[in-house]
């Protein structure tokens, strides 16, 4: 605890206190909703502005315009660039941490570390601010997305890992951690025993049904769509998954019967993968979606007079810029020169992809028109046909090449394919197809107006967001002491073995005993058994985890009373 504590003091020497918690006090609110458009670059944010105005001349604004407020530096614990795992991580645990750690303190890099880092913590889960809030004051707690549910931000909220990857440790935890409503993708990736937990505990879970969840009257709930994500918001089946907007405002009506309060997130995820593919129609309405979603709850925070909404992207993606040096004149462009042909596109590349392998070689031209507002050329129509991924090509797959095809149109992937030939027909570019490092944008609104003002870092948007709770950093910290303690630090008294599952991807059991009393403790879940038959059941409000690396439990100090 005396090293805990030092760390600290030294930490807040390099950081600045949030606007709002030094020079004004927070009122605290009974409910706060955190929403992120994963991926969001600014750019991107005016683009479907512009999108939007273009399209319906009367509604030139977007739901997060009147909140903007300031922006947010967003970065790992050792790099100005981080993935979603470690940036939303800091926001939910008040730590940056590494690429692909979700809400685990990170492993020292002394030569790199942004800010100063304890060595002993490395791969200590964190307690995040849904975790504190039920812990702390009861509160309920909810996420949306449109992402597999195990996907780095979602998981950022309720799970604890090193691997983003390893949805075998975070599903698990996900369902265990007692989370009021789930909604987004995942249907295949619910692990059995998962279901059987939540079924268990008073849960319905729906898969794949939509009508369902719209009945559904209980304040319990999950609802997962497509066997990994959900589709793209244009290219969404309304009779089979809901608009993120319908999953945010059901979400709310069931967590705003808590009479403690909650806590939700919302994600408009699939910004992030478009944006990786380059995908500008992807970007640009998906973000519509998003913001869409943004008026639901800002509505509802604005009727309740309780809430707090704080919107923030977790970092930018692709370098998007309205305005590329190919595009000659382009600053000279009329709106109609710009946007036309962009307003024409009713599918992402996603989308196209689907239409164009699953319908014959000779509807290709039917297809462009119907969903791009124009035909391909003899170049265009060679480069798509010499795709490898495209399944009803003319041309034999073993004579696919890039040989006398347009460098800058070919691809192996159809996908990206598609995403090229969209960004030729505008006046948008690109400079990667990856994470970018720039400030993202903040929107808030409290109740009483006490929103964050200003440049803010990622760590202070944490201290922010624990205000609103009515609790501060600090003490989130100690919860995570007590919460995650190391079990040769909680059973130091006691015999511990750690046994080895018989499954080959199974988990390792952690068996305590005294004279009297036997604890098995299996990780990435709230149960543990008493007893050498395991017959009787103890169930935790918080999860146990398990590192494989440094073959490790963290667990709740307070186990050892049971073997008193």
């Amino acid at each position: 605890m005396k090293k805990t504590m030092t760390f600290l003091l030294l930490l807040a020497m390099f950081i600045v206190p949030v606007h709002g918690t030094e020079t004004k006090e927070v009122k605290p609110v009974k409910n706060v909703i955190l929403m992120i458009p994963d991926g969001t670059s600014l750019a991107t944010v005016s683009i479907a502005r512009w999108l939007q105005w273009y399209n319906q001349p009367e509604v030139p604004k977007l739901n997060i315009d009147p909140y903007l407020c300031g922006t947010v530096r967003t970065h790992s614990s050792n790099a100005p660039i981080g993935d979603s795992a470690p940036t939303t991580s800091c926001y939910m645990t008040g730590y940056p941490s590494r690429t692909g750690y979700v809400s685990t303190y990170p492993e020292s890099d002394p030569d790199n570390d942004i800010y100063p880092n304890d060595p002993a913590r490395a791969f200590q889960p964190l307690i995040t601010v849904l975790e504190a809030g039920k812990l702390l004051h009861g509160k309920a707690g909810g996420l949306v997305f449109t992402c597999e549910f195990p996907h780095a931000t979602p998981a950022d909220c309720s799970a604890h890992s090193y691997n983003r990857s390893k949805y075998e440790w975070i599903a698990p935890q996900m369902a265990h951690n007692d989370l009021n409503v789930v909604i987004g993708g995942g249907a295949s990736l619910l692990p059995e025993e998962s279901e059987y937990y939540l079924k268990a505990n008073g849960y319905t879970v729906y898969k794949d049904d939509l009508k369902g969840m719209r009945n559904d009257t209980s304040n319990k709930m999950w609802a997962l769509y497509g066997d990994r994500e959900m589709a793209y918001d244009i290219d969404r089946d309304p009779n089979e998954q809901p608009s993120l907007a319908e999953m945010t405002r059901i979400a709310i009506e069931k967590l705003s019967k808590d009479e403690d309060g909650f806590f939700l997130m919302v994600e408009g995820s699939k910004i992030d993968w478009a944006a990786h593919g380059n995908d500008p129609v992807g970007m640009a309405t998906d973000f519509l979606a998003f913001d869409r979603a943004c008026g639901v709850a800002l509505r509802f925070a604005q009727e309740n007079k309780e809430t707090a909404v704080i919107i923030v992207p977790d970092h930018g993606n692709s370098g998007i810029s309205l305005g590329v040096r190919h595009c000659g004149g382009y600053d000279k462009l009329t709106k109609d020169q710009l946007f036309n042909a962009f307003s024409q596109f009713k599918l992402t590349a996603e989308g196209f992809v689907h239409k164009l392998n699953s319908e014959p070689a000779s509807e290709v031209q039917n297809i462009f028109r119907e969903y791009a507002g124009f035909e391909l050329n003899e170049v265009e129509l060679q480069a798509l046909y010499h795709c490898k991924s495209y399944k009803n090509s003319p041309v034999p797959e073993e004579e696919r090449s890039s040989e006398g095809i347009e460098p800058s149109l070919y691809s192996g992937s159809l996908n990206t394919f598609v995403s090229k030939l969209l960004t030729s027909k505008t006046c948008f570019g690109f400079t990667t197809g990856g994470h970018t490092g720039e400030e993202v944008f903040l929107a808030g609104y409290h109740p009483q107006g006490d929103i964050p003002l200003g440049m803010h870092t990622n760590i202070e948007l944490n201290e922010y967001l624990c205000n609103l709770f009515g609790f501060t950093r600090d003490e989130l910290d100690e919860l995570s002491s007590q919460r995650f303690a190391k079990h040769t630090d909680v059973f130091k008294d006691y015999s511990c073995e750690i046994i080895p599952s018989k499954e080959e991807k199974g988990f390792p059991t952690l068996v305590v005993k005294n004279k009297k009393k036997q604890l098995n403790i299996k990780p990435f879940t709230n149960i543990v058994t008493e007893g050498k038959k395991g017959d009787k059941e103890i169930r935790l409000n918080s999860v146990i985890v398990h590192v494989d690396k440094t073959n490790t439990f963290y667990l709740p100090e307070s186990l050892a009373e049971y073997l008193k």
